[in-house]
């Protein structure tokens, strides 16, 4: 019930303060198992794929994040849990007794909808850095499971690293046709990639961008 109430609120904000185009959304999969794949500049990341998802699904879909930096604490834990419905990651495989992404197999098992950032964490806007492999190990165990790339444009302006106030913007949201596993990690990764090329390259940017 909290995650509903929260994202209507964040349907509206979206609604009233962000210019958002959407590209194809009826290609995001709001049942599992699947793997939504986006760049990472903002925290509004999250809460705008969430908030594109129909509210009776929420309970299905599951962003993964840095266990560092969203269960650092009692009060951030509680919320990322309940509120969020976040899948923790320990980065760099702190805990080497367990696979970090036993979470993740866990879920995706359960037939949820995973949202993950494969930069790893959060980069300059309108930037992307290189790939992290993880997503290849979800998708050789989950060979059935559709990889959807999105590639967000404008919300690392809105809500730029570091800052805590939301700045109105136009934001674009380019959401790709699903990747299915071709049998190596390598192939995956480089088809991934090549994907995410083509979906920042239907952005017409305007001169002072």
């Amino acid at each position: 019930m909290l995650q509903k109430i929260f994202y209507i609120f964040v349907k509206i904000a979206v609604l009233f303060l962000l210019g958002l185009n959407v590209r194809r959304k009826e290609w995001l999969p709001s049942t599992g198992p699947a793997i939504i794949v986006a760049n990472h500049n903002s925290h509004l990341d999250t809460m705008v794929l969430m908030a594109l998802m129909p509210l009776s699904k929420l309970k299905d879909i599951k962003p993964v994040a840095a266990a560092d930096y969203f269960f650092s604490s009692p009060w951030k834990a509680w919320v990322s849990e309940h509120v969020l419905g976040i899948i923790p990651v320990e980065r760099g495989g702190a805990d080497k007794s367990e696979d970090p992404l036993e979470g993740c197999y866990n879920a995706l098992t359960e037939g949820k909808v995973l949202i993950l950032f494969p930069e790893g964490s959060r980069g300059e806007p309108e930037q992307m850095t290189d790939l992290k492999k993880g997503v290849s190990f979800l998708s050789e165990r989950f060979p059935d499971a559709p990889v959807v790339p999105v590639f967000t444009h404008g919300l690392g302006k809105a809500l730029p690293k570091g800052s805590f106030l939301l700045v109105p913007f136009f934001c674009d949201i380019f959401i790709g046709k699903p990747i299915s596993w071709p049998g190596d990690r390598t192939q995956f990764m480089n088809a991934l990639k090549e994907r995410f090329n083509a979906l920042s390259a239907e952005k017409t940017f305007a001169p002072w961008e």
